[in-house]
C-alpha cells in the first residue's frame, strides 16, 4: 500500500488549472521529488498534499486514510509534516526554543503553566537529539532571526522533524542557500531520508538526481514522466519541457 496517493487530484482558480488531473503514489521509505518548469504546478501540488490549499477534485489517501478535506494541524497530528520555501520560524525565540515549542505541541500537558518547560526531560532529550541531527547545538541559544541563512533552513526542517512525521514535505529546502550550504542540506536529506519517507519539491537538479528514488516531473499542471532520475532525465518530453529555461543536469 502506497504512504501517500492521488486520485485526479485537480486545483482550478477561476479559469486556470493549476493542477490537472494528478494521479500520484508515494511509497514508503523513499525520496520522491517533484519538479518542472516555472509555472508547471510544483507549488500548487505541495500545498494540495500539506492541505494548505483543499482540491476542486480529486482525492488525497495518507496510510490508507482519505484526508482531501483534512486541514494543514490535522495532516500535522496523523504524522505529515513539511517545512516552507520561505522559512517559517520565531525569529525573537532562540533555536532551542523553536524546537521545543513544535515538540510541546505533540502532548497533552505540555503546555502546562505550573510546570517549567526545562522540567519536561523527555522533551528537552529530543530537543536536543534534534538538534545535533540538523548541525544546529552550536547555535542552540542564538535567536533564530540572527543565525545564518542556511541554518534558519535547517532550523525549519528541524521544526518539521519536531512534529514527529512519517512523511516530510519538503518545500524548496536549498531555495537561496550557498553551494556550501546547498551540499550540507543534501547530506542531511540524504541522512533524514534512512528514517523519514520525504516528498521533495526542488528546482536544483543537482540536489534532485542526487537524493531521489523517485521523480515526478510537472508540466502545466500535468505530469509527463515519472521514474527514476535516470529515466527522467533521458525523457524526451522532459527536455523539451525545460528548453525554455536552459537547465543543465
Amino acid at each position: 500500500m502506497p504512504l501517500l496517493e492521488t486520485k485526479g487530484l485537480t486545483k482550478s482558480f477561476g479559469a486556470l488549472v493549476a493542477v490537472n488531473n494528478i494521479n500520484l503514489t508515494v511509497e514508503k521509505d523513499k525520496v520522491h521529488s517533484i519538479i518542472g518548469p516555472n509555472g508547471a504546478g510544483k507549488t500548487t501540488l505541495f500545498n494540495l498534499l500539506a492541505g494548505t490549499y483543499s482540491p476542486t477534485a480529486g482525492t488525497i489517501t495518507f496510510n490508507g486514510k482519505v484526508i482531501t478535506s483534512s486541514k494543514v494541524f490535522e495532516r500535522s497530528h496523523i504524522g505529515i509534516g513539511r517545512s516552507y520555501q520561505i522559512t517559517n520560524i520565531f525569529p525573537e525565540l532562540t533555536v532551542h526554543e523553536n524546537v521545543r515549542l513544535a515538540l510541546q505541541s505533540r502532548g497533552k500537558n505540555n503546555f502546562n503553566m505550573l510546570r517549567k518547560a526545562t522540567d519536561l526531560k523527555e522533551i528537552e532529550e529530543k530537543t536536543a537529539a534534534i538538534l545535533n541531527e540538523m548541525r544546529l547545538r552550536e547555535f542552540k541559544d542564538q535567536k533564530a532571526g540572527i543565525i545564518p541563512y542556511g541554518s534558519q533552513r535547517s532550523l525549519d526542517v528541524a521544526i518539521a522533524l519536531a512534529t514527529e512525521p512519517i512523511l516530510l514535505l519538503l518545500d524548496e529546502p536549498t531555495s537561496g542557500m550557498s553551494v556550501e550550504d546547498t551540499n550540507r542540506m543534501i547530506d542531511l536529506i540524504k541522512k533524514l531520508s534512512k528514517s523519514f519517507s520525504i516528498v521533495l519539491v526542488e528546482h536544483h537538479m543537482t540536489v534532485v538526481m542526487s537524493i531521489s528514488d523517485n521523480v515526478t516531473v510537472l508540466h502545466q499542471g500535468s505530469i509527463i514522466a515519472e521514474g527514476p532520475p535516470e529515466s527522467v532525465q533521458k525523457d524526451k518530453e522532459v527536455m523539451k519541457a525545460y528548453l525554455g529555461e536552459k537547465k543543465s543536469w
